[in-house]
């Protein structure tokens, strides 16, 4: 069992890590931070380069406690928050990712979940700091700090899309890109 954590760790927090790292830099395939920052603008969330970054250094942080089983229970909450956050912008679109769909980060966010609820294993850092194995309720207190992080993240930096007037453009305004 304790291998199969170790990899579920690894994988899970290395990915989560990795995708931090595009969005404030140019490595692993990132736009850097201006990227970054146009990314959460497309898809309607105010707040610039501090979203973007809040965000990336979650994302890291999080992440790589969570690949190392280093404070587990706080690295499962940053990975759940940020990750719901992803699956509200993709909600509106279905469950599959091929049709940019929430389905990843749903995964995103389970698997953290489950790691609150099963601990990170013999092969980790909390483990070898003696701090596991942690109550069943502070598993419940993680997931849902997390996921309700994450829905307020949405709640209060995201702009509603704008109310169209009904009123049909203008064959001239289309030509003049207006």
């Amino acid at each position: 069992m304790d291998i199969g954590l170790l990899v579920l760790r690894l994988v899970t927090g290395l990915l989560v890590a990795g995708h931090g790292v595009q969005k404030v830099s140019f490595r692993l395939g990132g736009k850097g931070l201006a990227g970054g920052t146009e990314e959460f603008r497309g898809d309607g969330f105010r707040g610039g380069v501090l979203t973007a970054l809040a965000a990336g250094v979650t994302q890291i942080g999080a992440g790589l406690l969570l690949a190392t089983g280093a404070l587990t229970p706080l690295a499962a909450a940053g990975v759940a928050g940020v990750m719901t956050v992803a699956l509200t912008v993709k909600l509106p679109h279905g469950l599959w990712v091929q049709n940019d769909g929430y389905e990843y980060p749903l995964v995103l966010v389970a698997v953290p979940a489950a790691l609150a609820f099963t601990g990170p294993g013999r092969w980790s850092v909390d483990a070898a700091l003696g701090l596991t194995p942690w109550p069943a309720w502070w598993a419940v207190v993680t997931v849902a700090g997390g996921v309700g992080s994450g829905l307020v993240v949405r709640l209060v930096l995201h702009r509603p899309a704008p109310a169209t007037t009904g009123v049909p453009a203008r064959s001239s305004d289309i030509r003049s890109g207006t």
